[in-house]
This record gives C-alpha cells, structure tokens and sequence, in this order.
C-alpha cells in the first residue's frame, strides 16, 4: 500500500501522506481555505465550520481540517455550494458579534474581519438582542472583551497543550458558554501572551498595548529576542522613534512562533528611566566633560590596577570594541564577562553551548538536566521538552524541584549523583543506556560553582560512557541563560595572562586597592560589592543603583536602538536589526570605545560598524556565517577534580527581572508582583 494518497482539489491534482485531511492537502497547491479554529501546531478542534468545502459524493459541506484525504477524492473549494455554505457560517457567527472594530486594537489584524469581506452580508436577518459576556480580568498582560469571543477554543488548547498551564477552559453550553479562567485570578503561564496572537477577534489583546496605535501606523524592525539565551526571532513594531510593540516571528529551527512573556510584555523598559546624557559626580553633563574626567582617572594608573566588567546582554560588536578598550587600549588584563562565576573560559564550544540543535531537543527519548530550570531560564528550549516528554521521553532532574509542566523524576540536588549515574547505580543510567537520542542538560547554577570543571569533567564522562555524542547525534548541552554569555566566551572576554577573574576583581575592589572600575551592563554582582574601587566608569543604559554608583556614567543604546549581530546558546550567530534611536545623547556601545579610546590613546582600527564585523568574521569564523551553525567536533570539556556537596539553588528566582530592561519596566513589575504571588500561595499549599 503506498504511503501517498492522490486526490483532485479544484481541478489539480495532488499527493500527500496518507492520514493527512483536505486543509493539509490545499496548502500543499496554496489553496486558500478560511478558518478560525484551526491552528497548525494545536490539535483540531473542527468547532468554528468556517473551513467547509465541497467533496464529490457527500451529501454536504465536510469541515477540511478534520476530513481524511481518500484516493481519487475530488474536492471543490470555490463551488457555489461551499460558498453558500462559508455564507451561512459567517452569518452564525456575526449574530453575536459586537460592532466593535472602531474602537477594538485587533481591527486591521483581525481574521475575522478579513473573512467577513469574502463571506460577510452588510445586513443581518436576526432581530433579538445579541448576548453579552462578562468580561474578566486576569493579570497585567491580556485585556479580555470577551462578549466578542467566537469559541474557537485556540487559547483553550494552547494553554493545554503547548504552555502546559491548564488554566483557561470553557464553561456552559450553547449561547451560555463562555471562555476564560475557571476562577478568576491573574494567568500563571510565562507564555501567556501569545494566546494574544492566537486569538482571531478581539476577546484577547495586548493589555498594555490597548489604544496605543493602529497596524497600518506602526513601522517593523526584525530583531532578536535577548531576554535569554535561545535568540527567538522578533518583529519591533515602532511608530516615531518609540518601540510600541514586539510581536513573534515565526522561526521553525528556534522558537517556532512563540515567545516569552518578558519579551513581549517589557517594551516600555525600553523607555523608562533611561540613561540619555553622561553623569559626572553625580550630575548630568556633556561627552567632552566625561572624557576629560575619564582621562585624568586614568592618568599614571598602573596597568594591573585597571580592571573591566561586562554585563549579560551585550551584542557581539560592543563585546568585541570593550575588549578591544580594555586589553589594547588600557593595558588591562583583568577583563571578565563571568561575572555570575560561570566556569568555561571560552577555549573549548563544548563547555559554554548546546549541541543538540533547539528544534531537535523534541526528538530526545532520555533527559537529564542538572541545575538549570529551563522553564524560566529558556521558556522555548522548555516547549521542546515537553514534546519530547509528550512523546515519551523520561526525564530527569539533578538540582532545586522545579515545577517544568511535565513529569520529571527528581534524583536529588546535589551534583554527587553525577557520580552516581557514572556508576551505573540509578534509573536514569538505566535509561542513559537504553536511549537511542539521549540528552544532558547542563545549567549555569552547575557551572557558577568552585566545582564547575569537576562537573563538566563528570558529566563529559557520562556523555561519553552513554553514547550521548555520536557521528549522527550530540546530546551534549551547556544551557546558558544570559543573551551575551556566548559571544562573550567566543571573542575572549576573559581575562588573560594574569588578569584576575569577576570575583578575584570584586574581592580587590572590595579591599579599596582597585584604581580603576570599568562597568559595562549589570552583571551579576551586587553593585554594594563594587563599590570600593577609587574611580568608577559605568556604561549602561538605565539609571540603576550601578549608574548612580559611578564616578562617570555614559549613556548606552539597548538592543533595539542598533544592529548587532546576538549569538545563542546553540552558537548560531544572529543579525537584529535596529527599530529606533537611542535617546537624546546615548550612543551605540562600540562607537563610545571607539571615540574613548581616541581620546586617550590610539583609537581602536575600526571606524564603521561594518569595519568591525569584519574584524571579528576575521579573528572568529563563526561571525561571518550569520545564521548557521558553527559545527564544532566533540571536546569532552573539564579537569578532574571533587564535587562539592553543597545544594544546586534554584537558577531563577526572579523570572520579570533578570536585566536591566526588565527591571525598568512596570508591566514586568505588575507581572513579578502576580507571580510572587502564586509561589507564596503554592508554598502555603505545600506547607498545610
């Protein structure tokens, strides 16, 4: 029996897998059905109707999304019978409907209204009143109006399915139904947001976005996501040099057409308290004042009494010219990205990135994860899991319990059962052993640790005693959290010959015996631990406590004020475009390091953006092949040594504010508030 089954849709003929349904087989000629309900990555639900066409032989319209294809089945799309029918669905639906698209943010992106003008009528045969629905109100994300809802049910489904958070469902039947929470309280998901983009009406908008513009008026920039490490695809809507607006792009190798709550939500960080003009001492000045004030800090300084800090959201350019400033520059050894005491020093891919590519993880059978939460530390990298886990993969977890939406077999949490699984002694070597695409997650609370090198070592061990790494399949990964960790590592932003580490440059700053502080971004450090050094430089684009903190802040671009090219935890190297302006006198990082080190000494070699990219393609191959993987061989990473007994703590505890941006902005704020919340009430729960 052949697997391919060949049908006739509109007078084409067309073969497709044998159980695929008609819709299947109309996108394969571009076929154009209207549908509501239907959504390609949920299952079918067949409830809206809308996507009725004829079938040779059956008594009446068929629903395309759910009917199998058959052998010589002839199909009608455009009939006058599925058009009367199309008609006829349309009219059931609008009889409800509120007149609502003047003042509703869906108009101009609605599927509703887009349908209409095909199948709609400008008059209405139904003379009783139209039913109205309560609205609820369920966080600072979504802005519900649901009277205009069609109960498609895709929010119902993607909340079940694809969040794992079952927390929307229908109640009553009929006229009576109605969607939404089934007590009414703030949404606990941290993927939420894109049931926004799910909705075909208006029952579901952006909350914080609600009467801000129209799409027509919004201009588009494609960027990237770097609120973690994964680098999912964006689209910065920006009307006036303001970011309004960051919707999904849809990316089937990394996040599909999903993104974070912390991305989508945060845009107004963007915006509040920025950094737009150098402080000196406390006061807002001019570029020249700050550079001469710079200038004198430096004067006669030994070279070992310099030291440089970069933050975790940096692009690959401005990591390359702070380098560049610090180490040719200054004369400084001492530089450091590690600043959360992250063990890899950047010699060997294997021990800083993922080797399993993001859209393969959902073809794991076996996976281990040790001290990473991957939930809150990569949201998307957690969607694969759970397919993989909805498919029948086992998975196990060494660390803090973490509550993933799947079930997990805790092992303990402390890295000595690393040993354990070496050994051969517990389940999960058991099931190591019989896996055909085993997979081992390392998280940065495993490798922030004195132990760091011992716990690569050991689980490089496992890897290569399990079959985790073979010719056809790695399924060895280091999951890094922040979004510039690994263009960091990539071009040297570590400390050379004998530069000191984050944490030895904290211990000597707090011993007041460091001259000069560079701070690029928040990093990891306190900033009440770097306060002793005797002249402190601060480049960032907020106001925090480290801006106030310096002796000179000078005011920086955040990802969406420039282009830059972002590396992810799998290595591949990204270009974002930029969507707006950086505000008043902040300018692009790598042209700050540029004009500084101009004016102490001999300037950087590169005056255009353009010039440096090639300089870095030139030193790091990897950054001249953007959007490819870099395919390196399998390094087994780590030195022997003694793991430590001391507890794997929980990598997140704070999932809205992990960086600058994110702390700035309220809607984060709102939405910290809401989860603090939940945590305490489950707490409650577990306690009595």
């Amino acid at each position: 029996m052949s697997d391919l089954i060949k049908l006739t849709i509109d007078g084409h003929d067309v073969e497709v897998p044998r159980g695929s349904t008609i819709m299947d087989a109309t996108k394969k000629l571009a076929i154009e059905v209207p549908h509501f309900c239907y959504h390609e990555r949920l299952s079918v639900a067949g409830n809206c109707r809308m996507c009725l066409v004829e079938v040779e032989g059956a008594p009446k319209p068929v629903a395309s999304c759910h009917w199998p294809v058959n052998d010589g089945m002839v199909v009608n799309t455009k009939s006058e019978t599925t058009k009367e029918a199309r008609k006829g669905v349309m009219e059931f639906l609008l009889i409800n409907h509120p007149l609502d698209c003047p003042i509703c943010d869906q108009a101009g992106e609605c599927d509703l209204q887009d349908v209409a003008v095909s199948y709609g009528s400008d008059r209405s045969r139904y003379e009783e009143m139209k039913r109205a629905v309560d609205d609820h109100e369920i966080g600072a994300k979504i802005k519900t109006v649901m009277t205009r809802c069609i109960h498609c049910t895709r929010c119902i489904r993607f909340a079940t399915e694809v969040a794992g958070v079952e927390e929307f469902g229908a109640t009553g039947r009929g006229e009576n139904m109605s969607v939404g929470t089934y007590v009414e309280r703030a949404l606990e998901s941290e993927l939420a947001g894109n049931m926004i983009d799910l909705c075909p009406v208006g029952a579901l908008t952006n909350k914080p976005y609600a009467f801000t513009a129209r799409p027509w008026e919004l201009e588009h920039a494609d960027s990237i996501d770097v609120n973690d490490a994964v680098g999912s695809h964006i689209s910065v809507d920006h009307r006036a040099g303001q970011v309004l607006r960051i919707k999904p792009r849809e990316c089937d190798e990394i996040n599909e057409e999903w993104i974070p709550d912390t991305t989508r939500f945060s845009w107004d960080g963007l915006s509040n308290d920025r950094l737009t003009a150098p402080v000196v001492n406390g006061r807002a000045s001019n570029w020249n004042k700050a550079f001469e004030a710079i200038k004198a800090s430096l004067k006669g300084k030994k070279k070992d009494k310099i030291a440089g800090l970069a933050g975790n959201v940096h692009c690959a350019e401005d990591l390359y010219a702070f380098n560049a400033f610090m180490k040719e520059t200054l004369g400084s050894e001492s530089v450091d990205s590690r600043t959360d005491g992250f063990g890899a020093n950047g010699k060997n891919r294997s021990a800083y990135t993922m080797g399993t590519a993001i859209s393969d993880i959902e073809k794991a059978d076996v996976v281990l994860l040790v001290g990473c939460d991957p939930r809150y530390e990569a949201p998307i990298i957690n969607l694969r899991l759970r397919k993989a886990s909805a498919k029948g993969a086992a998975v196990f977890n060494i660390g803090a319990e973490v509550d993933l939406r799947y079930p997990t077999t805790e092992l303990g949490d402390t890295v000595d059962v690393l040993d354990q699984i070496l050994a051969g002694k517990t389940p999960a070597a058991k099931a190591l052993k019989s896996a055909k695409n085993p997979v081992i997650i390392l998280g940065g609370t495993a490798l922030s640790r004195g132990d760091a090198q011992a716990v690569l070592k050991t689980a490089a061990d496992i890897a290569d005693k399990y079959d985790v790494v073979t010719d056809d399949w790695n399924g060895f990964n280091v999951l890094v959290r922040q979004s510039g960790r690994v263009a960091a590592l990539d071009l040297g932003v570590v400390p050379t010959g004998k530069g000191l580490s984050a944490k030895a440059i904290r211990d000597v700053v707090q011993g007041k015996k460091m001259d000069v502080l560079v701070i690029y971004g928040e990093g990891d450090i306190p900033v009440e631990d770097l306060k002793g050094a005797k002249f402190t430089i601060y480049i960032g684009t907020h106001k925090s406590a480290y801006a106030k903190m310096a002796d000179v802040a000078l005011p920086a671009a955040t990802f969406a004020e420039k282009s830059g090219l972002w590396t992810n935890a799998e290595g591949v190297v990204q270009l974002a475009d930029q969507a707006v302006q950086p505000p008043l006198q902040a300018k692009e990082d790598w042209k700050i390091f540029r004009a500084l080190s101009e004016q102490i000494g001999e300037a950087l070699p590169f005056d255009t953006q353009t010039q440096l990219r090639h300089q870095i393609a030139e030193a790091h191959p990897a950054y001249g092949m953007i959007g490819d993987v870099l395919q390196t061989p399998w390094a087994p990473p780590g030195k022997a040594g003694k793991l430590l007994k001391a507890k794997l703590e929980r990598p997140v505890t704070a999932f809205y504010q992990t960086n600058e941006v994110l702390r700035a902005s309220k809607v984060m704020a709102d939405c910290q508030a809401e989860k603090d919340t939940f945590d305490a009430n489950k707490n409650m729960k577990k306690a009595g």
